[in-house]
């Protein structure tokens, strides 16, 4: 078989999805929802989302924290994954957004498991940190890139020992490597990546994905 010949990683990602991930209805609904939102398209894929899923069970996790809800594709994943007993607050910029989230975790039938702050993250992770909020088990990064070591910080701030850290889209198609970038989403990422190098409280490594949304990569972390 030739390269031209191979299938595609979509097509694998395609194929995988369709034997081992159960995204029901209200799945579907949410990730196309996206449409609405004021980032078409940049909601993580479904086997992305069984996955994170299933990081939260083996983890543990009743309590979640997530930078960036768009529609809540990821949120209803997460508010599934801790269980009723379980709790999930997202941070999301966009009133726009929100409403949309607001709709598909509703029809979801995991709203009441959802708290969604409206504003600037960083704004409201140091609000929650104020107000000595109880630590998250998971915290799960997707919001602007640019932010990306204040998120960090404001994780571990928010953690405990054992806490759960994953953030998405670090390969960025490779761009990563280009310590000359001028991208501001590519320099976000690169200063991510010093903080964890950097970090003596997160013990992190990375993982390159491949599949219906191209070539990037997570962190996964710890904190000890």
């Amino acid at each position: 078989m030739t390269d031209q010949d191979a299938p595609t990683a979509a097509a694998v990602d395609r194929y995988l999805t369709d034997m081992l991930v159960n995204e029901d209805e209200a799945l579907r609904l949410a990730r196309e929802s996206s449409a609405e939102t004021t980032a078409p398209g940049i909601e993580i894929t479904p086997a992305q989302g069984a996955f994170l899923a299933l990081i939260a069970q083996i983890a543990g996790a009743r309590r979640v924290l997530e930078f960036g809800t768009l529609a809540g594709y990821s949120t209803i994943w997460l508010a599934r994954a801790v269980g009723p007993e379980g709790h999930v607050v997202t941070c999301e910029l966009s009133e726009q957004n929100a409403a949309v989230a607001r709709r598909n975790l509703e029809r979801a039938g995991v709203s009441e498991r959802v708290d969604i702050l409206v504003g600037p993250a960083l704004d409201s992770a140091r609000s929650l940190a104020q107000e000595g909020t109880e630590p998250f088990d998971l915290v799960f990064v997707d919001a602007d890139k640019p932010n990306n070591p204040g998120y960090l910080e404001q994780a571990v701030q928010l953690g405990r020992p054992g806490t759960v850290l994953i953030v998405d889209n670090v390969v960025r198609g490779g761009a990563i490597v280009d310590a000359s970038s001028e991208d501001p989403n590519v320099i976000g990422v690169r200063a991510l990546m010093d903080a964890l190098h950097d970090d003596p409280r997160i013990d992190a490594t990375a993982l390159q994905t491949v599949g219906l949304k191209g070539w990037d990569g997570f962190s996964l972390a710890r904190i000890r």
